[in-house]
């Protein structure tokens, strides 16, 4: 399952995304309201964590917007405010959820896993391009033969299976898995696309992750 976390202290938004890896979720991260928008608008996720106080646009000004749009991803809430007047005016604007902080790690799991299940798109388990397979929940790619990916390897190849001959920058893959403020350096891509390439050959996969001169990696049939 993928979810958005848009929080602009970023070392609130680091922990938050390093919990819900743990938790087996795919994360995308970011730190203001127009980029938040930017992505739930274009990418289909299961859920996502909204800080209210954010810049360019505000956490309610985001969903306001998405709703009015059409888009029904699942919203949580996180914000210092905690009057009534405060969840009421969040809750008015399209959000599902609220949870003022601090708050507890346990509980913000809770909250998260409450979302997805409201999720249209709770009951997808996998996604299939091809022969070829990838189990949301246990993190396994199967094809002839079945072989299992770390997270890194998992994120990336659910980028390149929900969007099928997309092509994606390394800048972009780079700020999608390790996030825009990862110290991690570009190379990592090139090494987690070697890493998929050798593992969909050993399962007889009839796809393959192709190289786009001068533009980045799409996934293709053979």
């Amino acid at each position: 399952m993928r979810i958005l976390i848009a929080e602009d202290e970023i070392s609130i938004a680091k922990a938050l995304k390093l919990i819900l890896e743990k938790n087996k979720y795919a994360v995308d991260m970011v730190h203001n309201g127009i980029d938040a928008y930017d992505y739930i608008s274009g990418i289909k996720y299961d859920a996502a964590v909204l800080d209210i106080m954010m810049p360019q646009l505000d956490g309610l000004e985001v969903v306001k917007k998405a709703r009015k749009n059409g888009i029904a991803v699942p919203v949580l809430f996180l914000t210092a405010k905690s009057e009534v007047e405060d969840r009421v005016e969040g809750l008015e604007a399209g959000a599902d959820d609220y949870l003022p902080k601090p708050f507890a790690i346990s509980e913000f799991l809770a909250r998260v896993k409450a979302l997805t299940r409201r999720s249209e798109t709770y009951t997808q388990s996998s996604l299939t391009f091809g022969n070829t397979a990838l189990d949301l929940n246990c993190y396994t790619l199967s094809a002839k033969e079945e072989i299992r990916l770390n997270n890194k390897e998992f994120q990336l190849m659910e980028l390149f299976m929900r969007y099928p001959k997309k092509v994606f920058s390394s800048e972009h893959i780079m700020e999608r898995i390790w996030g825009a403020d990862s110290e991690t350096e570009i190379d990592a891509v090139w090494t987690y696309i070697g890493f998929l390439r050798k593992k969909l050959r050993e399962i007889s996969s009839t796809i393959e992750i192709r190289t786009v001169r001068g533009a980045g990696y799409s996934l293709e049939e053979k």
